[in-house]
């Protein structure tokens, strides 16, 4: 076996390895004794554990952030599109390299070179900025807000990676789908002065079963009317999707 072939070796052996119990619970000895090679070939490609890991994590770190930069940058229709290309491109990956992104959702050691997988989501998020910013001003929203909607979008997909990679249900095209439905539609409908109804001075909702207490008493020996005539407004239709250009 060659030297590469080698390297190549115990990358796919302590990549399993720190799938399945951590960095914390893997040893150099452990990946020599899978390999079937002496410690001393672990150090001589990597220099310990550590380097082992950082070649690891920076091997699926490249290999997600090509996948979903790939896919948010392919000319579509509308941003619906872009963010239904980049919660694919996550999944896609997470259902083909399980092991991969175990590793990275994982905080790296005290001291390690390699990113954490909440490094690696803000990179995606700082891209994903980029992309909303100009639908936003064009809409008069604050372009501020621009980071703080990426990184919500972004989180949304992530957490829902986490649960999903175990138990891989729903199907994957259907959790795609649930998501974006979510984040979409959240997109569509948002303020451009939103407010928190629990903020001084708003109107605190009634309990159930209690009476508000600006609501007029029952005249002593009258009915109430509870007749209420049939509404004829529609409900808002919802936003029309903001196109983009092709980049």
């Amino acid at each position: 076996m060659s030297s590469a072939e080698r390297r190549e070796q115990l990358i796919v052996v302590a990549r399993s390895l720190f799938a399945e119990r951590g960095f914390e619970g893997t040893s150099v000895e452990e990946v020599a004794a899978r390999a079937q090679v002496s410690k001393p070939v672990v150090y001589e490609h990597f220099g310990g554990k550590e380097g082992l890991y950082a070649v690891v994590v920076d091997r699926e770190v490249t290999t997600l952030d090509n996948a979903i930069m790939a896919a948010i940058s392919v000319p579509a229709k509308s941003y619906r599109e872009v963010i239904e290309r980049g919660t694919l491109a996550l999944l896609d990956y997470i259902d083909a390299s399980p092991d991969g992104f175990r590793i990275i959702s994982r905080d790296s050691p005290v001291g390690s070179a390699s990113g954490s997988f909440a490094s690696i989501l803000n990179d995606i998020a700082t891209r994903v900025e980029d992309l909303l910013a100009p639908p936003l001003i064009r809409r008069g929203y604050d372009a501020a807000i621009a980071a703080v909607y990426s990184q919500a979008l972004v989180g949304l997909v992530a957490s829902a990676g986490l649960a999903w990679v175990d138990t891989r249900k729903p199907a994957k095209r259907r959790v795609a789908a649930e998501l974006v439905n979510l984040a979409w539609n959240g997109l569509a409908s948002i303020e451009h002065k939103p407010s928190l109804i629990t903020d001084e001075g708003a109107a605190a909702p009634v309990a159930s079963g209690t009476r508000s207490a600006r609501s007029p008493k029952k005249a002593p020996g009258k009915t109430a009317d509870r007749r209420v005539a049939p509404s004829t407004r529609k409900p808002p239709a919802p936003a029309d999707p903001p196109q983009s250009q092709a980049h």
